[in-house]
């Protein structure tokens, strides 16, 4: 198109005084050199005068749209197959005007063969980078999913296990990605639940142990009462106190059984009232001194007596000290000391029960508040007792904080706000 209109501006600039014809072998020539295209001269009724090809001179070409409109003034192009090759080829006709009158047309024509042989290579090599990487990207797809569905596969079937009781399986972490910490998670989730299983296997297993004890105590004394107790008082006393001991033991076995049930679905009850605590240390240890003294322990209270009274429920607090002195007890032998301390700090009542017996384990001081759990599987007692004292500090907006080395001692800190809501239950 920019050669065919060169071509024209050409003729009108130097040429439009000339005869057409005449001058259009010098036209042509001049055209021609020009371009590799086939160069055509027609007049102004579509005759053509002139060919670079040598071919069909005096042919009339005004069957061709874009000769029909050059004819009109105006420039244009056609495409479709020579006449005589029948290759494609695409042919631009530019009017030839002087004086603003046409009196001829240029055109140029050229071949269409190598430029769609061209377009064709192009599309079979798009085609064919378009399907290797269609190729790649399956591949890739494949890989991927194959990777996270054995990921999924391999989770699928560790949680099939464990629903079916199975705790021990472990998922194997393939990559360090999100299934692979969920792989992680559930490996720590099914060890937890392990361990609780054991523990609760534990639990029955001692709870069992502690309350056919007493139950085997109180059944022989009654036989013995009936073969022998009717002539002697002495034996007919014994029996009666320890089966009236024995009784107490089991009723706080129950007793603490039930205050885990309610604690664990949510139902106890915390009534708050006012608590003076150094009154409260004082009646703990007269209640506790007569067992602390047959074992030899020193039992003593250091109290604060300017301790304001705070908010909180006397039985469950009474509860929880009497549970801590209690293992206090347990694990302190003669001559051991156990102190109960109360004082002020930062806006709490600290609560202390410090002893000098045989201390915790750092591994066992984790866990020693969880439920069932007992450093000493064999030992008596339910294992549910830290536990339960921890709630009930919770649910005083209190914390609880236990602080032990092995063969040193243990100090376990109430701490628990001096301000609280009055007449407010939970």
């Amino acid at each position: 198109m920019n050669q065919a209109e060169l071509s024209a501006s050409f003729f009108q600039q130097y040429f439009a005084g000339e005869d057409l014809e005449k001058q259009s072998g010098r036209l042509l020539q001049g055209f021609a050199s020009q371009s590799e295209a086939e160069v055509q001269i027609l007049d102004s009724s579509g005759r053509l005068l002139r060919d670079s090809t040598g071919y069909r001179v005096d042919k009339s070409m005004a069957e061709y749209a874009d000769v029909q409109s050059a004819i009109t003034g105006r420039p244009d192009t056609w495409k479709g197959n020579d006449p005589i090759t029948r290759e494609p080829i695409l042919a631009v006709s530019f009017p030839l005007k002087a004086h603003d009158k046409t009196i001829g047309v240029v055109r140029f024509v050229t071949s269409l063969t190598e430029t769609i042989k061209t377009v064709r290579q192009i599309a079979v090599l798009l085609v064919g980078v378009g399907l290797l990487v269609l190729a790649i990207v399956t591949l890739l797809s494949l890989l991927l999913s194959w990777t996270i569905t054995r990921s999924i596969k391999d989770l699928k079937q560790a949680a099939d296990r464990m629903t079916e009781g199975d705790f021990s399986i472990r998922v194997h972490k393939r990559y360090r990605d999100e299934l692979g910490s969920l792989a992680d998670t559930l490996n720590m989730m099914a060890g937890r639940i392990a361990q609780s299983e054991q523990l609760k296997n534990e639990f029955i297993s001692s709870v069992s142990h502690e309350l056919r004890t007493p139950l085997t105590s109180i059944k022989g004394w009654v036989v013995t009462l009936k073969a022998n107790g009717a002539g002697n008082e002495r034996l007919f006393q014994d029996g009666l106190g320890i089966i009236d001991s024995e009784s107490d033991r089991l009723a706080r076995m129950v007793d603490e059984l039930l205050d885990f049930s309610k604690l664990d679905s949510g139902r106890i009850n915390v009534r708050f009232e006012a608590v003076n605590l150094p009154e409260l240390l004082r009646h703990i240890e007269r209640q506790l001194a007569p067992r602390a003294a047959r074992q030899g322990v020193t039992l003593e209270v250091l109290a604060d007596e300017n301790m304001p009274e705070i908010q909180a429920d006397e039985n469950r607090l009474k509860q929880v000290l009497i549970n801590l002195v209690d293992n206090a007890l347990k694990f302190t032998e003669h001559p051991g000391r156990i102190t109960l301390q109360v004082y002020p700090h930062s806006g709490y009542a600290v609560l202390a029960v410090e002893d000098t017996g045989s201390g915790i384990s750092e591994e066992n001081l984790k866990n020693v508040v969880q439920k069932f759990y007992k450093v000493d599987p064999h030992a008596p007692g339910s294992g549910l007792g830290l536990a339960i004292s921890e709630q009930i500090v919770k649910l005083h907006r209190g914390k609880l904080h236990i602080l032990s080395r092995l063969g040193q001692g243990t100090k376990v800190e109430i701490c628990l706000p001096i301000e609280n809501d009055r007449n407010l239950t939970i």
